[in-house]
């Protein structure tokens, strides 16, 4: 998928000598919905993507219906790196999104600090795993709708189609933007913040 973002393909931005701290984010969901194409957007480096051609062996396989113009396909992770100030660094994983896949996730949701649940109106059911597996592994998550094409589904559709409690914030994005991909991260912050700041609370009264 086009990256508006591509003409910062090759900024090479050398970690800092004084980062002491690393935070780590994920960001799942289905087949080509759009996850790398976010990482590549909001990356400070050249993201380290594992994207191979898409070959026959995978019809039949991977539903690309939705996708017909994807050529490419996640077959690790992709990882980017987003410096937050002198001490703390953001490190962003990209989950592939196929089925076939989905053993890896266990691993990469390891010491994940939260996660990015992107998803395409047209192909809601293709969510339901991510947010299963987050759930079971107690990460805190939001859900971004991507708007690569015309959304079907309102927002408040969306949540309920997910079952998602009033809680968990579900917003807009476009994965190719840069400020739109920053702008789900600055949500997701906040919602961690939230949780954090309300758990502190009832240990106090507790």
């Amino acid at each position: 998928m086009h990256s508006r973002t591509s003409d910062r393909a090759d900024v090479r931005a050398p970690l800092r000598a004084s980062a002491s701290d690393g935070l780590k984010i994920v960001v799942v969901g289905g087949f080509g919905v759009g996850k790398t194409t976010m990482v590549q957007s909001v990356s400070e480096i050249r993201p380290l993507s594992t994207e191979e051609t898409m070959t026959q062996a995978g019809v039949g396989i991977d539903d690309a219906s939705f996708v017909q113009s994807k050529t490419t396909t996640t077959v690790a992770f992709d990882f980017g790196r987003i410096s937050l100030d002198e001490q703390m660094v953001l490190y962003l994983f990209g989950a592939p999104g196929q089925e076939r896949f989905w053993f890896l996730w266990d691993r990469l949701f390891a010491g994940t600090l939260g996660a990015v649940v992107l998803v395409d109106t047209n192909r809601l059911a293709d969510s339901w795993y991510a947010i299963d597996r987050l759930e079971y592994h107690g990460t805190p998550f939001i859900v971004a709708r991507n708007n690569f094409t015309e959304p079907q589904h309102t927002l408040e559709e969306v949540r309920d189609a997910l079952d998602l409690p009033s809680d968990i914030p579900v917003i807009d994005c476009d994965a190719r933007d840069r400020d739109s991909s920053k702008a789900v991260l600055v949500a997701l912050a906040r919602h961690l913040y939230s949780l954090s700041t309300s758990s502190a609370a009832r240990e106090t009264t507790a």
